[in-house]
């Protein structure tokens, strides 16, 4: 497939490596983005061949998380064939913002956290907010020595991004810290905390994760087909689904009272000016539809 901002390869028999290739916006994800992933990701999970799939990123950072610039991404949206049952992107108010997020960020992250093959995040520079939607869903991450990894949503008002997966990644207490400061977790520190699993030098990062995918695709497909099977399932045993979907609901809670205050999603007073610029401009197209179709 044509895909402007994703790329799909096979470096060696096997394996499936997707690059992130949205250098220029240090890999912000629009809807674009978002459904040319899922698409690869789909695609990879196909291909019979395939047994180990490679998330990786071009450019400076692995990812700025969601773009907060773009425009009309409620029409955007209307380009792609939905994947999940949330389909009223459109309706007007909390209806219309939380079923978007159901299909883009909590839909296509857990959608990629169960594909039937084991899947590897290489993740360097910055890995933000929204961006960690793409690593904590693969099976292991590999980071360079000056990956960072931030959540910066609550000085935004809002109590952490779509697919809260925080404590599960790190435990309660760090879980807090990170949320409660917005300061960033370095590669070391995200190993010893059991979020990472390997950390290698920027210039290594390549090849130590192919090598990493190479011995896993060594083994039968069934067997590691049933071992992410087993994991997962403790993990929701363990109350995880319940858990994110209170944690979903809670911040379209937030989402709603920041419109009914400023009239804008988050919290301004705690965010940097231009990304407040671009959250205004970027809903009140979307907000002008919708008063326009609500008189009619």
């Amino acid at each position: 497939m044509a895909w402007q901002h994703i790329i799909y390869e096979k470096p060696e028999p096997h394996i499936a490596r997707i690059w992130l290739n949205r250098p220029d916006t240090a890999n912000a994800q629009d809807t674009q983005f978002l459904y040319e992933l899922n698409d690869a990701m789909d695609q990879a999970a196909r291909e019979d061949d395939v047994r180990v799939i490679v998330m990786a990123a071009k450019g400076k950072h692995f990812s700025s998380g969601h773009d907060v610039r773009e425009r009309d991404h409620h029409d955007n949206q209307e380009h792609w064939k939905p994947i999940g049952n949330s389909n009223q992107h459109r309706r007007a108010g909390a209806e219309g913002r939380m079923s978007r997020e159901e299909e883009l960020y909590t839909g296509f992250s857990e959608r990629w956290r169960n594909l039937p093959k084991p899947t590897i995040a290489a993740v360097h520079g910055k890995c933000v907010s929204g961006g960690l939607l793409l690593c904590w869903p693969c099976d292991l991450i590999v980071a360079s020595d000056d990956a960072q990894f931030q959540e910066v949503t609550v000085a935004m008002g809002i109590a952490g991004v779509e697919w809260f997966a925080h404590p599960w990644e790190m435990g309660a207490r760090k879980a807090k810290e990170m949320l409660l400061t917005g300061e960033p977790i370095g590669a070391e520190e995200a190993r010893q905390l059991g979020m990472v699993n390997r950390v290698v030098p920027r210039d290594r990062l390549e090849a130590e994760t192919l090598d990493l995918a190479r011995k896993i695709a060594s083994q039968p497909t069934f067997a590691t087909k049933m071992v992410k099977m087993a994991v997962n399932a403790a993990q929701d045993a363990q109350g995880r689904h319940s858990a994110f979907q209170t944690a979903f609901a809670l911040h379209h809670l937030a989402h709603s009272h920041w419109m009914e205050v400023y009239g804008l999603p988050v919290d301004p007073s705690g965010i940097h000016g231009s990304v407040k610029k671009s959250y205004a401009e970027g809903d009140e197209p979307f907000r002008a539809r919708q008063n326009a179709r609500n008189s009619q």
